[in-house]
């Protein structure tokens, strides 16, 4: 146990930490690990692999995604944004490699191989977008002169531009959909709310013209028909697990998922765990992005503010269209499930983001007196 007593850095952590995000983070890897034994056996069997090969590169991936939001949860404002600086410039370059370079996957080149590691650039960018822009918002707050919102529309475009060559129309509405909402906090004028409401439709007219890839996973929503198998089969574990699910190891729709140990986890929680189970994971998406906001609405300064609420919303954005596909709720789009789905560069890229939380939500001032010891100041007014 640490005493109050202890001014260590460690014990300084400990004291000043939010420990119900601390926890509610903790749970959600933890039942990462959890579901990956229970859904990947079945999808490496399949293509001759070792029984427990995602669940063993689970919990490695588990171990330095847990060690960097440790750390990162110790780092100061500054050391925030410088942090955040760099891995946005690095992973901008790593995306405009990956146009050339990248390994293409189903017609998308979103991941560069490096020393035989494949890497999402894009993931580690929304956290360190999020924070450049809230950094940059807040400093047009400060000292309107700053031209820190046009700087923020300009990186933007710069990222929806590269977002949308790869193309991952889907990480291209989630990183709207964020800055809009970061926007809107630091005062966006109503005018521009209703200029961008307009050219996000049109974006969104255009994806449907340009890309026949999205034109048909709407057209399979709307009309049910081509191929849905996967969407189906998620949506029927989830109704043949009931409220209780049919035990771990028990499911057998699951089996026949091509994707049950990553986009469709929540869809094999349902069928072995049951709704309750699918509950619970909600209440603790929803608990962490309400908890977020609130303390963004508490909150004096403005970086602190902005980024907070950012990172909070891209979590829950990013939770609520995969859980919506999941249930048959939402055209499909392949996007992981924080935490929980199988994957290295989202797992890591989100504990970095939730580190920044933890780093962003400690308590201040970081510096704590040992009881019974008086502040210089102190001292001169005792002395008086």
């Amino acid at each position: 146990m640490v005493s109050r007593v202890d001014t260590s850095p460690v014990a300084n952590w400990w004291w000043t930490i939010d420990r119900w995000f601390l926890a509610a983070f903790l749970s959600l890897m933890g039942l990462g690990i959890v579901l990956s034994f229970a859904a990947s056996p079945a999808v490496a069997e399949r293509i001759g692999l070792d029984s427990f090969h995602f669940a063993t590169r689970q919990i490695v991936f588990t171990i330095p995604a847990l060690i960097a939001m440790l750390s990162v949860s110790f780092l100061d404002q500054r050391q925030i944004r410088r942090m955040a600086l760099v891995i946005l410039c690095v992973s901008l370059l790593l995306m405009v490699a990956a146009l050339y370079v990248g390994v293409e996957v189903k017609g998308a080149r979103r991941w560069v191989s490096m020393l035989g590691v494949s890497i999402q650039p894009s993931e580690f960018l929304k956290p360190a977008f999020v924070i450049v822009c809230a950094w940059l918002f807040a400093e047009h707050a400060r000292q309107p002169d700053i031209p820190g919102n046009l700087f923020a529309m300009i990186l933007l475009g710069l990222v929806v531009a590269l977002l949308v060559a790869q193309p991952d129309l889907g990480q291209t509405m989630l990183v709207l959909g964020t800055w809009g909402v970061m926007f809107f906090m630091a005062g966006m004028p109503w005018l521009w709310i209703v200029a961008l409401g307009a050219l996000g439709a049109g974006g969104a007219v255009a994806a449907y013209t340009i890309f026949p890839h999205v034109a048909g996973r709407i057209d399979r929503f709307l009309t049910g028909e081509g191929d849905t198998f996967q969407v189906d089969m998620g949506r029927e574990a989830v109704v043949h697990g009931g409220w209780l699910g049919v035990g771990p190891g028990e499911g057998t729709i699951k089996r026949v998922i091509p994707d049950s140990h990553a986009d469709f986890v929540f869809a094999v929680a349902g069928e072995e765990f049951g709704i309750v189970l699918c509950f619970g994971i909600m209440l603790i998406f929803a608990f962490i992005v309400l908890r977020g906001l609130n303390i963004a609405l508490k909150e004096q300064d403005d970086f602190t503010r902005y980024s907070v609420a950012g990172l909070v919303i891209v979590f829950g954005f990013q939770s609520i269209i995969n859980m919506g596909v999941n249930l048959q709720l939402m055209p499909a789009k392949g996007m992981t499930l924080p935490f929980i789905s199988y994957g290295g560069s989202s797992l890591i890229a989100i504990a970095i983001s939730m580190g920044m939380v933890l780093a962003l939500t400690r308590k201040r001032p970081e510096r704590r007196k040992q009881p019974g010891v008086l502040s210089f100041a102190q001292r001169a007014v005792a002395a008086e």
